[in-house]
This record gives C-alpha cells, sequence and structure tokens, in this order.
C-alpha cells in the first residue's frame, strides 16, 4: 500500500489502514440482498478484506438476519417481487436496528418497474449511502427534480453538482462511480483517480464494491470518510490487478487477490 502514500495525505492514509485493521479485527457481518450475477463476487470480496457475508434474501427471515448484521447492502440489479419484498423488510429492519445501507440503483431510469420501486424504497427506508453510476444517479436527480443549473457542464459534472442536492435532500452519503470516482456528502466532494478500464469488463464489479463499501461503513460513522476509504481501496487493488492481468478472467481473480495482500499487508503494517 506504499504507493497510495504517493496519492493521499498522510491523514488520509492511516485513517485508510486504521479501518482496514478494525474491519479484520471485528469482521463486520454484511447482509446483501444483491443481484444473482453478483453473489458469489460480492461474498469473496468481502472474504478478502476480513469481513463476513451473507446473502439471504427470503422476506420470511431477513429482518432477524438484518437484525444480526453491522451493515445492510440493497441491490436493485436483478429485481422480482419475492426480492423487492425482502429489501424492504431488511431496510425498515436496519433502520430500527440503526445500521448504515448501502443502495445501489442499478438501471433505476431504464423501466418503469424500477423507477416506482426505487421512490417506494427511498420513502419507506432511509438509506445511508447511495453509488451508481453518472446516469443512475442523474435518474434519481430527475426523480427528485433536481438540476444542475449549469448548462455547460458535462455529465460527469452535472451528476456531481445534482449529486450534491441529492445528498443534501436524502441525509446520505452519494458516490458516483466512473472513471474518476466522485463521493459527496451535499458539502464535500472527495475525487478519486484511481481504477483500470478493465474492472468495467468484469460483471458485477461494482455491485461487488457495494459491499465493500458497506464493510467500512460498518466501522467507520463518518459515512463521507468511509465511502472515501472504501472506493480508493478497490481503486487502488483495480489498478494494481489490470497490471498483472491479462484479460478480464484474470482481473477479477486478481482483484479480489489484490484486496486481500493489501489489507492483509496493512494488518501486518501496522502491527510490527
Amino acid at each position: 500500500m506504499n504507493d497510495l502514500k504517493n496519492f493521499l495525505s498522510e491523514t488520509e492514509y492511516q485513517n485508510l489502514i486504521n479501518d482496514i485493521q478494525i474491519i479484520h479485527t471485528k469482521k463486520p457481518l454484511i447482509h446483501s440482498i444483491t443481484n444473482y450475477v453478483a453473489m458469489n463476487f460480492s461474498a469473496n470480496a468481502l472474504l478478502s478484506i476480513g469481513a463476513s457475508p451473507v446473502m439471504s434474501r427470503a422476506p420470511e427471515e431477513v429482518a432477524q438476519m438484518t437484525s444480526y448484521a453491522d451493515a445492510l447492502v440493497l441491490n436493485l440489479g436483478t429485481p422480482e417481487e419475492q426480492s423487492l419484498k425482502a429489501m424492504l423488510i431488511a431496510g425498515k429492519a436496519a433502520n430500527e436496528k440503526g445500521i448504515p445501507i448501502v443502495y445501489d440503483p442499478v438501471a433505476v431510469g431504464a423501466t418503469s418497474f424500477r423507477r416506482e420501486f426505487n421512490r417506494k424504497l427511498l420513502n419507506d427506508v432511509r438509506v445511508s449511502i447511495i453509488r451508481g453510476n453518472a446516469s443512475e444517479i442523474l435518474a434519481l436527480c430527475d426523480e427528485h427534480k433536481i438540476t444542475a443549473g449549469v448548462d455547460t457542464y458535462d455529465q460527469g459534472q452535472i451528476a456531481v453538482e445534482g449529486a450534491k442536492v441529492l445528498a443534501l435532500k436524502l441525509h446520505a452519503v452519494i458516490i458516483i462511480s466512473g472513471k474518476t470516482d466522485y463521493i459527496t456528502n451535499g458539502k464535500e466532494v472527495k475525487c478519486i483517480d484511481l481504477g483500470a478500464d478493465m474492472m468495467s469488463k468484469v460483471t458485477a464489479m461494482g455491485c461487488t464494491i457495494d459491499g465493500i463499501v458497506a464493510a467500512f461503513a460498518a466501522i467507520n460513522q463518518n459515512l463521507f470518510k468511509a465511502a472515501s476509504n472504501a472506493m480508493t481501496l478497490c481503486g487502488y487493488a483495480g489498478q494494481t490487478a489490470a497490471a498483472k492481468s491479462k484479460g478480464n478472467g484474470s482481473m477479477m481473480i486478481n482483484f479480489l487477490d489484490e484486496l486481500y495482500n493489501r489489507t492483509v499487508n496493512c494488518t501486518i503494517e501496522l502491527n510490527e
């Protein structure tokens, strides 16, 4: 992780590895109601950083399962009646327990079915962090009648301006993921220029990052810093994994290995 010292301030670097050490020590349980494509990859990524995954999606048990968890992930990737019902039940249980919720509004603007559920979820459940790409965040802004008000901005800039307003409206941290990641709580904006183009060639990479964000949120009450640390780790792991990968197949494996080796090395570094 020493290469990150060229990208982060000393304080930011120490905060990141401190969060990593806490995750390894506490092993937070992350309950993910995510899409079928992402479940295995996401579970392995959580194990790689020292967290514990559970992927229950049965409405009959999700409230109880969430009561055991330290954070909850809700992902709109493969919506169906049972999983959407489970998301609402688990979301309300997480609110009652006071644990953070990471929401991924996958393709929220694509169909009326997704838009209608999104409205209900954000009306009934208080989410803590929303992570999506620029088009998904813009779709959320449109739902809330939020405009950037500056015609000369490109799509990424418009998404950032809209995300700042959305973050204040929902009292949440918004992550815009892409070639450059942006994180905002409505007042501060963090830009993370790490990662690699090959990350976009691995299916469920973004959905997997949801779980990592949730693990950091589970152990750091400052959700802006938790989200920033999670995205920094994922970007760095993606960049170093891509450098040694021959294609997207090895990229997936190398990403998991980088998460594991980088976080293990951090705990060794702090314990020396």
